[in-house]
């Protein structure tokens, strides 16, 4: 005889204190009857994982429609990736938001600082990456043989001699790790990304040198009405100080922060 399912338990409502709830709300960049853009700080995780209590899909609760409907995440970001972040208020907004970003319809720049200066100075990485087994958690690599697509387009935005720069990266597609991959394969990692860069992605002497400097920069996000919602979020503190301590002129930007 089988034997009858047991009842699913209703899983609990996540415990929200108060600090996260003021680190939400503070995050919130835009919100409309769909949507709502967040700025999210580097160091918070988007999901839970393994040893990972505390993250945005459970404390986008504190966003929750009247009827107690919290919004959805429709992308990720890194951990310690900082800036931009959509989650959907309704199903047709998930939806519409899912299919914008997977047929590549949502224009996406990020801001990063590197180590060392790429040659040339803007072009194209198209560079297939595959997820790689062993220890240190999720990783990729470049696999041109059997790994997925990846294309990136970067530009030299400014550079502190031949010891860092400040890159535009228009993302064309949306693999995990890329951009950080693709600027390790170019020869300039991503500062503080010890996972990709190893001890070429540290610069002695930063204050912040050791924390990532990924930022999701702007995102320009067509609607079904033909309209196009355009965003930008400001540089974390981090990589701010990163900034005057390079001499990195931030007016040198000029369009680079519209995708």
């Amino acid at each position: 005889p089988i034997s009858a399912p047991a009842a699913t338990a209703e899983r609990p409502p996540p415990i929200i204190d108060a600090a996260d709830r003021r680190l939400i709300e503070s995050c919130v960049l835009y919100q409309d009857d769909e949507l709502v853009v967040l700025d999210k700080p580097a160091g918070l995780a988007v999901q839970g994982g393994t040893g990972q209590s505390r993250h945005l899909d459970a404390l986008a609760a504190v966003l929750a429609r009247r009827d107690g409907t919290a919004p959805r995440l429709v992308h990720r970001l890194d951990k310690d990736t900082s800036g931009l972040l959509v989650l959907a208020r309704t199903a047709p907004a998930a939806r519409w938001l899912t299919a914008a970003f997977r047929n590549r319809q949502a224009g996406k720049t990020y801001w990063a600082v590197v180590a060392g200066v790429p040659s040339p100075d803007r072009g194209v990485i198209d560079l297939a990456v595959a997820k790689q087994a062993g220890a240190g958690g999720e990783r990729v690599g470049a696999d041109p043989g059997a790994g997925k697509r990846a294309v990136t387009r970067y530009e030299t935005l400014d550079q502190a001699g031949s010891v860092a720069a400040w890159l535009a990266l228009y993302p064309e597609t949306g693999r995990t790790h890329q951009l950080r991959v693709h600027c390790a394969v170019l020869g300039s990692p991503i500062l503080g990304d010890r996972k990709y860069g190893g001890v070429g992605a540290v610069i002695a002497g930063l204050s912040a040198g050791t924390r990532l400097h990924l930022h999701a920069r702007a995102l320009a996000l067509p609607r079904p009405d033909g309209t196009t919602l355009r965003l930008r979020a400001p540089l974390p503190a981090h990589m701010r100080t990163t900034f005057g301590e390079l001499g990195f002129d931030r007016n040198r930007a000029g369009e680079a922060g519209e995708p």
